[in-house]
C-alpha cells in the first residue's frame, strides 16, 4: 500500500510543497511566490503570516493535484530558508513585525560593535559561525533594540522567536509546538554546536532572554503533530531542516567526505564532517548538518555570492542571450576561452577570499573576442570558484572529494558540470531529481517514521548524468593559473592588501 510524505519547502522568494510516495518519486508540487518587503536600503523583509497562508495554498493545490486527501499523507517533513526571524505573541499567534530575512543587512551596525568589542572569536568557538547580519543573533537584538513590544511581551512570557521552520510548526500546531532541529538553532550565532544548547553567555552578550527560544529537537523522528482543525488531519512532522542541509541529506550525502554543491543565484557548498565539527581558519562556516536520534552529524560551508546571478547578468544587464540556458550554446561555440576571465565580484568576494570591496572584472579582453567568449568565460568563473572552496574544505579538514552531488537551476548547464569535472579532477554527479531539498526534507520524514534507512535512500537515489575529468594536467593547471591571476588583480584592484 502507498505511502505520501508531503515536502513543505519554504524558500526566500516562494513557497512549495511536494508530495512523494514511499519510492522517492514525485506525486504532485504546487508553488506560489509571496511579497518581498524593502522599507529601506538594505532592509529585506516579510510577512510571516502571508509565507503561512502561501504554506497553506500550496497543501491544498499539492493534494488536489494527486487526488489525495489530509488523510492520505502519512508524514510532513519541513525544510525551510535559514536564519530569517519571526517573533511573535504566543497568546495571539501574531507577528509582532515582519520577519527579518536572511538577506538584509539592517543588523551591519548591531554586527560591527560586537566586533569592535572582541567577541569574534568567542562566538566562532561556540557556534561554528562568524557575527555577521546573516544571523539570527543580531536580528533577535535589533527586535529588542527596535521594537517595544518584544520587551514587553517579553517580560509577561508571551514572546516567541522562531526560524521558519518553527513559526511554520507553531501555526500548523495551532500553537501547542514551540521548536527547532539542530540544523536551524546550528545557524542562530546563539546556538553552542559542541554542547547542544542555547548559550547563555551568548544570550547574555546579545541581551536576549532564553524564554523565548524554542526547545531544540532532532532533524528526523516524530516531533509534532499537525492541528486536525488547521490542517484537516492529525499528521505527524517527523522531518525538519535548513534548506542546505536537506540538500545535502537528499543528495544521501551521508559519510564524511560527501559533499553537494546548489548551483543557484550563488553557490552553497557543503560537506559532511561527520561526528565532530571542524572550525575554520580561514571563512568556512562549521554548522550541524543534521540529526537522527540525537546522533548529530556536522558539516563545513562554504558560499559563493555570485553564481547563476552572473548569467542573469548576461541576459538583463548585457543582453547577450535571451534565456539562461542559452549561455551553454555560446559557451560550446568556442574551442578556449581565448585567455578571457570574468571575476563576477558584483557584491564583493565571499569564500574563501572575503573581500567586500571588489568589484566585478574581466581580463583579456582582445578584438577577437565575442559574447560567445564572454559566456563561456562567466560559466567558467562558477567553476573556478567552487574549486577554490573544494581546495579550502580539502585543506582544513584533511578529507580529500572523490565526487562531487550537484543541484539548483545551473546544475542543468551540461558545458559548466562537464568544466566543473576537468578543472577539480573530480567526477560530479547530477540526481534524477533536482528538487533535492525537498527531498531532503521527505527523506527525514520517512525515516523519523519508519519507512526507509539510510541504506534504503542510498539505493533509491538515482544518477541522472555523470561528468568526467577529460582535461589534461598541464590545460587544468594553466587555466586555474591564470584565474588565481585575474583574481589577484581584482582584489588589486579593490584596495585590499594582503590578499
Amino acid at each position: 500500500m502507498k505511502k505520501y510524505i508531503a515536502a513543505i519547502d519554504q524558500g526566500t522568494t516562494s513557497s512549495r510543497v511536494i508530495i512523494f510516495d514511499n519510492l522517492g518519486g514525485m506525486v504532485s508540487s504546487h508553488s506560489k511566490e509571496f511579497k518581498q518587503y524593502f522599507p529601506k536600503p538594505g532592509y529585506v523583509l516579510h510577512d510571516a503570516n502571508e509565507i503561512w497562508e502561501s504554506v497553506k495554498i500550496c497543501f491544498v493545490k499539492a493534494l488536489k493535484k494527486a487526488e489525495l486527501t489530509p488523510d492520505d499523507i502519512t508524514a510532513i517533513g519541513i525544510t525551510n530558508q535559514r536564519e530569517t526571524t519571526v517573533m511573535w505573541d504566543k497568546e495571539t499567534s501574531e507577528p509582532i513585525y515582519k520577519a527579518i530575512v536572511w538577506q538584509s543587512s539592517q543588523t551591519q551596525a548591531i554586527s560591527n560593535e560586537l566586533i569592535e568589542k572582541g567577541y569574534q572569536d568567542l562566538f566562532k568557538k561556540k557556534t561554528g559561525l562568524l557575527i555577521n547580519p546573516y544571523f539570527s543573533g543580531t536580528k533577535i537584538k535589533w527586535f529588542f533594540d527596535n521594537i517595544k513590544e518584544a520587551n514587553d511581551l517579553a517580560k509577561e512570557n508571551r514572546l516567541a522567536f522562531g526560524t521558519i521552520d518553527s513559526w511554520l510548526i507553531w501555526k500548523l500546531t495551532n500553537g501547542k509546538n514551540h521548536i527547532t532541529d539542530y540544523s536551524n538553532a546550528s545557524r542562530t550565532l546563539i546556538y553552542n554546536i559542541h554542547e547542544l544548547k542555547w548559550d547563555k553567555e551568548l544570550l547574555e552578550i546579545l541581551n536576549i532572554p532564553e524564554n523565548i527560544l524554542p526547545d531544540v529537537v532532532s532533524s528526523s523522528g516524530i516531533s509534532a503533530y499537525t492541528s486536525k482543525e488547521v490542517i484537516g488531519s492529525k499528521i505527524p512532522i517527523s522531518g525538519i531542516a535548513g534548506d542546505q542541509q536537506a540538500a545535502l541529506f537528499g543528495q544521501t550525502c551521508f559519510n564524511q567526505g560527501d559533499a553537494k554543491n546548489t548551483y543557484g543565484t550563488g553557490c552553497f557548498l557543503l560537506m559532511n564532517t561527520g561526528e565532530t565539527p571542524k572550525l575554520s581558519e580561514n571563512g568556512l562556516l562549521t554548522t550541524i548538518a543534521w540529526s537522527i536520534k540525537d546522533e548529530v552529524e556536522y558539516a563545513i560551508e562554504g558560499s559563493i555570492f555570485v553564481a547563476g546571478s552572473a548569467v542573469q547578468w548576461l541576459r538583463d544587464g548585457l543582453n547577450i542571450i535571451e534565456k539562461a540556458a542559452e549561455s551553454e550554446t555560446l559557451a560550446k561555440k568556442t574551442k578556449s576561452n581565448l585567455g578571457v576571465y570574468f571575476v563576477p565580484a558584483f557584491v564583493g568576494l565571499g569564500t574563501p577570499y572575503w573581500v567586500e570591496e571588489a568589484r566585478g572584472s574581466f581580463f583579456g579582453i582582445t578584438r577577437g573576442v565575442t559574447k560567445n567568449h564572454i559566456a563561456r568565460a562567466t560559466l567558467e568563473a562558477i567553476a573556478y570558484q567552487t574549486k577554490d572552496v573544494i581546495n579550502l574544505m580539502e585543506r582544513e579538514t584533511k578529507i580529500e572529494l572523490k565526487t562531487l552531488k550537484v543541484d539548483g537551476g545551473a546544475s542543468q548547464n551540461n558545458f559548466l558540470m562537464q568544466f566543473q569535472s576537468d578543472i577539480l579532477n573530480n567526477i560530479i554527479q547530477r540526481p534524477m531529481i533536482s528538487e533535492t531539498t525537498a527531498l531532503g526534507a521527505c527523506y527525514l520524514a520517512g525515516i523519523g517514521i519508519g519507512i526507509w534507512t539510510k541504506d534504503d535512500l542510498v539505493n533509491m537515489w538515482k544518477i541522472d548524468q555523470e561528468f568526467k575529468p577529460s582535461m589534461k594536467d598541464d590545460e587544468r593547471k594553466t587555466l586555474y593559473r591564470n584565474w588565481q591571476r585575474a583574481l589577484r588583480a581584482c582584489v588589486e584592484f579593490a584596495d585590499k592588501e594582503n590578499y
